[in-house]
């Protein structure tokens, strides 16, 4: 059953009472694992701890201290999940309210009041000047597409005056330690396929040459490989010329080639100024906008930044510890750059909620369900999934803002880069002001409720 979308009701002072009902699945999971972890600490005679049964645990401790642990573990679950579904932004926790339910195969129904982050007063973004650079595509950029395609239908030459150097294609024996064997594998060193210890020393070895190579595998264990070169061919690039036009696309002069490259690197260089503009722009009415957001919004946009950072490291398979030491920072200096980053992506939707809000957009349901059949290929199953989960508010809220974007995009004043990076050279008194000290969020902290 999908979960009831909250009734919020704005009150003075930056405040919002929220009323949020929890369907009875909901209900009746938290009972269970309330009367889970009582049976676990409760001794009664006759039983195993943990092996209480529900009729027997209720007459020994009573059926409201259950339903008392049930809703004390799980309604900031619910609360932070009404919040985000509602779209409110808390600036601190809850004042909850509530009676104990009843039963647990009925909904229940609680209220939250808590502080929001005030809606920014917004500038006229009108006024805004915003660095919007050239559109240039580098010659070295089309030269290196040109060599790239040369290279795909490049012909492949024996050497035998040289030992093999990164870019040739070899063909080698590779005899493990052991027996086993890869004969004829041929492999164009400098492409990664193999182990980089074992591709370096196959570097300046000649035609006929065997070497041993020794190197650790993923477990630490130490491999031991038996290379033979048979074979080294190099590439001998064909002429950047109309007969490589008609070899390498489906153009008949290079000159047709080059106009074709020229022309998808410019589109994808505006395609990355456009979206650098889109987020210079917001950045623009941000830093006009007298905004400071701070609270548990801020701190739980940290920890997803962060939790982020993690994975990423991990699957490159390396760590937190190796991204501070690398980047020659401290764990308390990463976690501050994190902040200040969450606090601007959160005042960013803050303006743009606001905009959103000064511009009266409106996103209707159809709205919603024709931008998501656009693009997913089973759209219904991805809009049941929205409804059921309580996300399609977010996705409509989503599009308000990103259309709101558009408006500010499309009115604020694009100034050439070179404009723009000559005043930001001149000393202005605001650059001195010294910066406010941020209780920053840390791993040992405690978290919002």
């Amino acid at each position: 059953m999908a979960a009831m979308t909250p009734v919020v009701e704005e009150l003075p002072d930056n405040r919002v009472r929220l009323t949020v009902d929890v369907p009875r699945e909901d209900v009746h999971h938290a009972v269970e694992h309330a009367a889970f972890d009582l049976a676990a600490s409760v001794k009664v005679p006759g039983f195993r701890k943990g092996k209480v049964p529900m009729p027997v645990l209720v007459s020994r401790i009573g059926k409201e201290r259950i339903y008392a642990e049930a809703v004390e573990s799980h309604i900031s679950g619910w609360f932070w999940d009404a919040a985000a579904r509602s779209g409110i932004r808390p600036a601190d926790g809850p004042e909850l309210e509530y009676e104990l339910p009843v039963s647990d195969d009925e909904d229940w129904r609680f209220t939250a009041t808590v502080p929001v982050l005030a809606k920014p007063e917004l500038p006229d973004w009108t006024t805004l000047e915003v660095a919007r650079p050239d559109v240039e595509v580098p010659g070295e950029l089309v030269e290196a597409e040109l060599e790239a395609l040369r290279s795909t239908v490049a012909a492949l030459s024996p050497v035998t005056d040289r030992p093999a150097q990164p870019g040739d294609t070899v063909v080698v024996d590779l005899v493990r330690d052991g027996g086993d064997a890869q004969r004829d594998y041929v492999v164009e060193l400098g492409s990664g396929r193999l182990v980089p210890e074992l591709e370096q020393q196959l570097v300046g070895m000649s035609a006929g040459e065997s070497r041993e190579v020794r190197f650790e595998l993923a477990d630490e264990q130490l491999a031991v490989v038996d290379a033979t070169v048979k074979e080294i061919k190099e590439k001998v690039l064909p002429p950047v010329d109309d007969e490589l036009a008609r070899t390498a696309s489906e153009f008949d002069t290079i000159d047709e080639l080059r106009a074709d490259v020229e022309g998808r690197l410019r589109e994808q260089i505006e395609a990355e100024v456009d979206e650098a503009f889109r987020r210079a722009a917001l950045d623009a009415v941000v830093d006009a906008t007298d905004i400071d957001p701070s609270g548990p919004i801020v701190d739980a946009r940290t920890r997803t930044l962060l939790r982020e950072l993690d994975e990423v490291m991990r699957r490159r398979g390396a760590s937190l510890d190796t991204y501070i030491e690398v980047t020659g920072g401290s764990a308390e200096e990463l976690v501050g750059r994190l902040y200040q980053e969450a606090k601007h992506s959160v005042a960013g939707e803050l303006v743009l909620e606001a905009a959103a809000d000064k511009l009266a957009i409106d996103v209707s349901d159809e709205d919603v369900d024709a931008s998501i059949r656009e693009r997913f290929e089973e759209p219904e199953l991805v809009l049941e999934q929205l409804r059921e989960g309580g996300a399609y508010e977010r996705e409509r809220e989503s599009m308000r803002m990103a259309r709101a974007l558009d408006r500010i995009v499309a009115e604020v004043k694009p100034i050439p880069l070179e404009q723009a990076e000559a005043r930001e050279a001149i000393w202005t008194p605001d650059k001195e002001k010294p910066k406010t000290e941020t209780k920053l969020w840390t791993p040992g902290s405690k978290e919002p409720a």
